[in-house]
């Protein structure tokens, strides 16, 4: 991947929750405490994939540890967030051929409040943080409003 950092330092999205939240996601999963010194844009960098950045990546090929742990830890910071607004325990589960297809689940109880197809995840990423975000915003939505309509599923 380039060098150049597509996120800016000063960019307003990082102060949301849903990026802060993966900014803990990410730092959780590094092993070998590269993160720590990074700032949010750096460790986010990577998330935004122009034009270019998709180019560079092979369209034959399986997708690495690295771009998997991103995928898991974008849908552990929405499964995050579900809990902190509705209160209960929710859960993310991510099956993943290596061939970089699968599926994202995320439970709250007995309830599916998210159900996402994932292909092509060696590509895993988005045009730029504030369209991350709104991905994330509109899972979440739909995921708390789901709770809300059935609170007695969400509760087994």
């Amino acid at each position: 991947m380039s060098a150049v950092l597509q996120v800016d330092e000063a960019d307003p999205v990082l102060e949301s929750d849903f990026m802060k939240e993966m900014v803990k996601q990410m730092r959780a999963v590094d092993t070998y405490g590269m993160y720590e010194t990074w700032t949010p844009a750096r460790i986010l960098d990577p998330f935004v994939l122009t034009k270019e950045r998709k180019h560079e990546i092979p369209v034959i090929g399986d997708p690495d540890e690295i771009t998997m742990a991103r995928v898991k830890a974008f849908y552990n910071a929405i499964a995050t967030l579900i809990e902190k607004e509705c209160g209960l325990m929710a859960v993310p589960m991510i099956n993943l051929t290596h061939e970089g297809f699968g599926r994202a689940v995320i439970t709250v109880g007995k309830l599916v409040v998210v159900d996402k197809t994932l292909r092509d995840v060696h590509r895993f990423g988005y045009p730029s943080l504030s369209k991350m975000k709104d991905e994330a915003d509109k899972l979440l939505s739909v995921a708390t409003t789901l709770v809300g309509e059935h609170p007695a599923v969400a509760g087994l």
